[in-house]
């Protein structure tokens, strides 16, 4: 059965308001997500991607319309990591923390899921090797795989993700995105923005983001 676990309705964000410059990003956009469902967005650079993503997570809030997380649609960056992960584009990890300090950190946080194996997860995506490693000793692409692994440990009801395998060879991304969906096997909700066909074969759907709106693509 159908669960929809995130939920926009006449979403309207515009950059620059009261502005000759002023630009409606996001106009009048609706996007359910479902429950186990991958769902990639994919769009021009500046399309407004990245400002979708942060929406759900609660990192923005829109000038116009309504967002339900988990059937929330309040305080939602207060929600908890094993409810909605996040691996931004910038990856966002710790430079004073290990590989496997960042990605257990979730796990030390006090979710209250169990979360996966880190070694296993570590060892799947070919970083157990840098594990005592800091952040700025190891590759771009190997960062990036670290980033998913914190996001997945706790096997979170919704991962967003931007660009999750932009700095990926084919191998590593494939890799990662056979752990995307294992991930949605099991439940998770899962928003990528992106522009890989390696990503938009994987997906159940593929939206493009034109001129504020999201159109199938078919």
């Amino acid at each position: 059965m159908s669960e929809p676990v995130v939920e926009l309705t006449g979403v309207t964000v515009s950059f620059g308001a009261g502005t000759a410059e002023a630009r409606r990003v996001l106009d009048d956009l609706d996007l359910t997500v479902q429950r186990g469902e991958i769902v990639a967005v994919a769009g021009r650079s500046g399309s407004g991607k990245t400002t979708l993503l942060t929406l759900v997570t609660g990192l923005e809030a829109p000038d116009a319309g309504t967002i339900s997380v988990l059937g929330r649609s309040d305080r939602l960056d207060e929600l908890r990591w094993s409810d909605v992960a996040l691996l931004p584009q910038s990856l966002g990890l710790l430079d004073e923390l290990t590989i496997v300090e960042n990605i257990a950190l979730p796990l030390r946080l006090g979710t209250e899921q169990p979360g996966d194996d880190v070694a296993e997860l570590m060892e799947r995506l070919g970083i157990d090797h840098l594990a005592d490693r800091f952040p700025d000793e190891v590759s771009l692409g190997e960062q990036q795989r670290t980033a998913l692994a914190r996001a997945a440990v706790v096997r979170p009801r919704v991962l967003v993700a931007d660009e999750p395998i932009s700095h990926q060879n084919h191998e590593w991304a494939a890799a990662m995105m056979l752990l995307v969906a294992d991930l949605a096997e099991t439940g998770t909700a899962c928003l990528l923005a992106t522009h890989n066909d390696l990503a938009f074969s994987v997906a159940q759907r593929v939206l493009f983001l034109r001129s504020g709106r999201l159109h199938d693509s078919r």
